[in-house]
């Protein structure tokens, strides 16, 4: 029986190297998806680990109270030592330290003892920034810079302590400063325990018999690997299981992994799901294929099985007849599928999984081959069974007999209908859902099962008609088309198969352009820089310093604490930095603070002392203050003039700090509680306070009695206030407020509004808290959808106009610095030289790569793998579509070749019923990817966290249908050209064999019209 199949095999090459094509197909995507899958789950685990913050991926153990005996560093050994053999965590290197608590004695002010840790910690200079020297000595120590200012010592100052239990204290010498850099610094014993920052030391130090009871501290950074999972590496239960032995060894185990580790778990889940709902689709229309195939290719194997059936064979040697035809190609199919899945997988990805992974990747892409080929087995051999079940006479006829049609009907309606529940789920749950991941290939396949039953009734009408008006040619092309079986599965297979393409390419396509969008919301700009600065003011002069052409960069002041929050840029350089459209917000924003009529602002006070002209009242204050501000490092300074009588006098008050460039700005005036009202005649800036010496006018008389100039608090009761020929006369009493500022901004403040207004709001009476000390108006010139960093809920305003309103007062805020996107990396130089300190920089690009690489995304290559292997399969199918039909053709054409039909008539008709199937299956692919789009809610792939800020892009455009098509078209072309080239090469005989086949070619024909 084996020799009769091989046979058979051998007879029927075309039918088995078609076969083993689409087995290779197959095979090749299940031994992909092991490969792929590992490669980007660790790729996916490792940017969710890198995401997390460092202390999430280090495991710390102390040993309070610890005995040292006057040898430290004995005492570290034996804790490592201890902690190895009760954990095994391959790969990691123990980083050790020990500290020890002690009181700070101020005995130069006498204030109150503070606590004043004292700590070693192995690389604690590699590790900081330090201004001195690195402790070397014993009882030399490095102090935070906090520690320094709040202490205010220096290096080369002393620092008496006692440590905890001691009765004699210490003298520790001041070496350097520090400031903490980089994630090394995650146990929290090294930090502030509450009063202050602890103080680093020698090693040496703590052999003194005051410092023999320390905590030991042991952390051990996670390697990554182990974090990954790789290699089915169980961290969380390792450490599970650790704990109870460290808990007897009077250890103390502390474990901040879990949480992470359970997140790479769902995303490796995340990945696995992905490739295998790939996977899955593409090994159903791979069967699918197979199966049309046998079906297809089934009229010798049927008449081998009729013979077989009248010498007496029984059911199980037919079925060992047609299976054994099957098996070879199926197996050669595999072992051509499996390196080039792995190739496929390798190139896809980008790389391998990781070297001990490679085993686990192999043996499950063997076994993933193997069960694509029992599966292909078991379709073939059930569709040969199915069709052995007929009576001999049937099974050797060479004319098939009468087409049942219902049959094919039922499964029509019954893939129509699971396409509609498919399609509810997907609405209802979400794509994610149950058959809702399908619901876009099977409303494709609802529509090919549609548009060929809609063919093959308007061609075979067409193509009567033809016949009947003369049109030869034409008619019997239609008639290929309609009467050819299997086309309408073929059709549908190529439908799915290109709308697969365009769905698939469109939704790569919008995904990176979600992420690029969301990249750049988030962020604000191409680069953010989030830096530290004294104040708004220094901020914005560094900035302006370092990219005076204002096409580069920008400061930014976020205030989430804000309600609603506060977005602060520099309003003139927002459009230039940032993508947003001058037209929109950004430049109804700049437009207004730009458009606002001020008045002209008084010059910058830089003398060393501030002069004014008053006449006081009988009963007016004896004190008068004034309320200047830096403008070069934002620092308020409130001054007082003392000492006044009534009548006119000359004042004057010491401003040394004015003195230093670019000076200072007045921004108002603090008034005290009297009876009656002083007069501010003149305001003038003087080198020194000696009566006669030159000064500069900041605030003359005219100036002081525009009443334009001057405001006061914009809610609850104002100070008396009055202008006139005299100056600016201003009263306070118990009842009245007591500041009057300078008018140097716009207002009411321009602002943009994104999302409701707040509730506090009403009708035209709108204000913030934000901007200053009191409540401030604003003026809303623009509503925006979305504001960068802060999405569909806040205020943007311009930075400058916020802080002049807010004077002296502390705003708070995140400073922040946005670049251009091609902006060189000398700004950020520029910048540090500005005295900005850099704390953290952010590019949109490397932020849309991190979304890039979570679980849900980095599976969407493979998908496009997969449907590339769909397309090929498609491909496939036209070529067992034409060798299926090539001798009844040949036949068909030779008879009507004796019958007079001319050479390039018959070439014509053996080449358009493959010409219509393909322009029919890339068009119909085409709209079937349009449909299922808005009827199959196909979006861009969601975010793992359900971020919706801004409006998913688009899946189908046309700039991903027209070359979805053209692929199509290219793909599914070369295989029809293939396909009809051996037709076309026996359509030009006719001489004998038009009399043999004459008859099989017209009973083929009508027993075609019959089925």
């Amino acid at each position: 029986m084996y020799f009769v199949s091989w046979g058979a095999v051998r007879r029927r090459t075309a039918q088995t190297a078609l076969l083993t094509l689409l087995a290779a197909l197959a095979a090749a995507a299940g031994a992909s998806a092991p490969w792929y899958g590992l490669t980007v789950a660790s790729r996916a685990a490792g940017a969710e680990v890198q995401a997390r913050p460092a202390a999430e991926r280090v495991v710390t153990v102390h040993q309070p109270g610890a005995e040292t005996g006057g040898d430290p560093r004995k005492a570290l050994d034996a804790l490592v030592v201890r902690v190895n053999g009760l954990l095994d965590l391959p790969g990691a290197t123990p980083v050790l330290g020990l500290a020890q608590g002690t009181t700070y004695i101020d005995v130069r002010h006498g204030n109150a003892p503070s606590g004043l840790p004292i700590a070693y910690r192995d690389g604690f200079c590699a590790h900081v920034r330090l201004t001195g020297d690195c402790p070397r000595e014993p009882s030399s120590v490095a102090v935070s810079a906090d520690v320094a200012r709040r202490l205010a010592v220096k290096p080369g100052d002393t620092i008496p302590v006692r440590p905890e239990g001691a009765v004699t204290g210490l003298d520790l010498r001041v070496v350097g400063v520090y400031e903490l850099v980089g994630d090394y610094w995650t146990d929290p014993l090294f930090k502030s325990q509450g009063d202050l920052d602890p103080v680093f030391t020698t090693l040496a130090t703590f052999r003194q018999p005051q410092l023999r009871r320390p905590t030991l501290a042991l952390s051990l950074p996670v390697p990554l690997p182990l974090l990954r999972g790789d290699h089915l590496y169980d961290l969380n239960g390792v450490l599970n299981a650790a704990g109870p032995r460290f808990a007897a060894a009077q250890l103390d185990l502390d474990n901040p992994t879990g949480e992470l580790f359970d997140a790479v778990i769902a995303d490796r889940r995340t990945v696995l799901t992905g490739v295998l709902v790939a996977l899955v689709q593409l090994l159903v229309l791979a069967w699918f294929a197979l199966g049309l195939a046998g079906r297809l290719t089934g009229g010798d194997r049927r008449a081998d099985a009729g013979l077989l059936k009248l010498r007496g064979a029984t059911r199980g040697n037919l079925l060992r007849l047609t299976a054994g035809q099957h098996v070879p190609p199926l197996l050669i199919g595999a072992a051509i599928g499996l390196p080039a899945g792995i190739a496929a997988a390798r190139l896809v990805a980008g790389a391998l999984p990781v070297r001990s992974e490679w085993w686990i990747a192999l043996l499950m892409a063997v076994g993933a081959v193997l069960a694509v080929a029992a599966g292909g087995l078991l379709v073939l051999a059930g569709i040969d069974a199915i069709a052995q079940r007929a009576p001999v006479a049937a099974l050797l006829r060479r004319i098939p007999g009468v087409r049942r049609d219902w049959r094919s009907r039922f499964v029509d309606i019954a893939l129509l209908a699971l396409a509609a529940g498919a399609v509810y789920q997907a609405r209802t749950g979400g794509p994610a859902s149950g058959l809702g991941v399908a619901a876009p290939a099977l409303v494709a396949l609802a529509v090919g099962l549609l548009l060929a039953r809609l063919l093959r009734w308007v061609t075979d009408r067409a193509g009567g008609a033809a016949i009947r008006a003369g049109r030869v040619r034409a008619g019997l092309a239609a008639v290929q088309v309609s009467r050819r079986p299997g086309t309408d599965r073929v059709l549908a297979l190529l439908v799915v198969a290109v709308a697969l393409v365009a769905l698939t390419a469109g939704g790569l396509i919008a995904d990176r352009a979600e992420r690029i969008a969301r990249a750049d919301a988030e962020l604000g700009a191409a680069r953010v820089l989030t830096v530290r600065a004294e104040s708004r003011t220094q901020l914005q002069n560094a900035v302006r310093r370092a990219d005076p052409g204002g096409r580069q960069a920008m400061a930014v002041v976020v205030d989430t604490a804000a309600d609603p929050p506060v977005l602060a840029v520099d309003s003139a350089r927002l459009a230039a930095v940032t993508s947003w459209p001058e037209s929109g917000p950004a430049g109804a924003l700049a437009a207004a603070v730009a458009g606002a009529r001020l008045p002209a602002g008084p010059p910058l006070i830089t003398g060393r002392t501030l002069a004014v002209r008053i006449t006081r009242d009988a009963r007016g204050p004896a004190l008068l203050g004034a309320i200047l501000q830096h403008e070069g490092t934002g620092a308020g300074l409130r001054v007082e003039f003392r000492g006044l009588r009534a009548g006119d006098q000359r004042a004057t008050a010491d401003v040394p700090a004015c003195a230093v460039a670019p000076g200072c700005r007045f921004v108002g005036w603090q008034l005290f509680p009297a009876a009656g009202g002083l007069t501010v005649r003149s305001v003038a800036s003087a080198a020194s306070a000696v009566a006669g010496a030159s000064a500069a006018t900041v605030l003359d008389t005219a100036g002081l009695a525009d009443v334009s100039r001057w405001h006061a608090d914009y809610t609850g009761p104002a100070p008396r206030v009055a202008t006139s020929s005299r100056g600016l006369t201003m009263a306070a009493d118990s009842r009245s407020g007591t500041e009057v500022r300078l008018v140097d901004a716009p207002v009411p403040l321009p602002v943009v509004v994104a999302g409701e207004k707040p509730g506090q709001w009403r009708f035209d009476d709108a204000m913030s808290g934000r901007f200053g000390a009191t409540a401030t108006p604003v003026r809303v010139v623009a509503q925006a959808q979305v504001l960068p960093v802060l999405g569909r809920h806040g205020l943007l305003t311009d930075l400058d106009a916020a802080r002049r309103l807010a004077g002296d007062a502390d705003l708070g805020g995140t400073f922040q610095v946005w670049l251009a996107a091609g902006a060189p990396g000398s700004v950020a130089d520029r910048l540090t030289a500005a005295g900005l300190t850099i704390v953290d920089d952010r590019t949109a690009a490397a932020r849309a790569a991190a979304l890039g690489a979570e679980g849900r995304f980095v599976t969407a290559p493979f998908a496009i793998l997969t449907t590339a292997i769909a397309l090929l399969v498609a491909a496939a199918m036209i070529d067992v579509a034409a060798e299926a039909e090539r001798e009844p053709r040949q036949a068909m054409l030779a008879a009507l070749r004796a019958q007079g039909l001319s050479r390039a008539t018959a070439a014509f008709t053996g080449r358009a019923g493959t010409v219509a199937l393909v322009l029919t299956g890339v068009a119909g692919g085409v709209l079937a990817a349009l449909i299922a789009r808005p009827v199959a809610a196909v979006t861009a792939t969601p975010f793992p966290d359900n971020w919706r800020v801004i409006e998913p892009p688009g899946v189908l455009t046309a700039a991903v249908l027209a070359p979805a098509a053209a692929i199509g078209l290219v793909v599914l072309g070369a295989a029809g050209l293939l396909a009809t080239r051996r037709a076309g090469g026996s359509s030009g005989r006719g001489d004998g064999s038009g009399r043999a086949g004459g008859p099989s070619g017209a009973g083929g024909d009508r027993g075609r019209r019959s089925r």
